[in-house]
């Protein structure tokens, strides 16, 4: 594997990257390789989660789902927090039952986020897909066990600069979700920001992907 592609809604089917596609229950695509599934929060139907909690169920059962998410929080909608977190954390325990990580879409709920982990006691890997805040609230979810996955934000604001650099090799990961540049380029960027060499974030990549995901290529 040359790259892995943490969360990409857009599959590409290039043989030297891993992507992690995002799907949702009622929009599944079976010839996908390897995905992850879950609830959205923006996408949260009341009548439809448990036909969209079953349909979970059966695709962790299946080699080819890698992870539960993306599913999270996400305080700047309508939709109730406490309904959210409902719903977030049917989820979270569909991932422990199944020993399977979890892609975290989160807006401006990362304590209620924490605590929830915290009050499931939740062990399988939790990561934050996605990342645009700063280095203390960066620090807050490595020091609480969380993953930190960049890409379109890295890409466009130069500001995350010092964040990435601030979150240890061992706790990040890279991805595109729905920009047009490939993973190449966020990789690039990620080793230019290090003071590091491509193949050297392929290698660091490689080693949290293998730590993370209970796959085999």
């Amino acid at each position: 594997m040359e790259f892995f592609n943490l969360h990409t809604h857009k599959y590409t089917n290039q043989p030297n990257i891993l992507e992690l596609v995002n799907q949702y229950p009622q929009e599944f695509d079976a010839t996908i390789p390897n995905y992850s599934i879950g609830i959205h929060p923006w996408f949260i139907v009341e009548e439809r989660i448990e036909a969209d909690l079953v349909i979970i169920e059966s695709k962790l059962q299946e080699a080819t789902c890698l992870a539960v998410g993306e599913c999270g929080l996400d305080k700047r909608i309508e939709i109730s927090m406490e309904f959210q977190e409902m719903v977030f954390e049917r989820q979270l325990l569909l991932a422990q039952q199944y020993n399977k990580p979890v892609v975290i879409h989160c807006v401006a709920a990362f304590q209620e986020l924490i605590a929830i982990k915290k009050k499931l006691n939740i062990s399988v890997p939790m990561l934050i897909h996605g990342f645009s805040k700063n280095a203390q609230i960066a620090k807050q979810l490595v020091d609480n066990g969380f993953y930190i996955s960049f890409g379109k934000y890295l890409l466009l604001n130069k500001e995350l600069e010092t964040v990435f650099k601030s979150v240890p090799n061992n706790r990040f990961f890279l991805e595109t979700d729905i920009t047009d540049e490939g993973i190449e380029a966020v990789y690039e960027l990620a080793a230019k920001y290090k003071g590091i060499s491509v193949n050297e974030i392929q290698e660091i990549v490689n080693s949290n992907f293998n730590k993370v995901f209970d796959f085999r290529l």
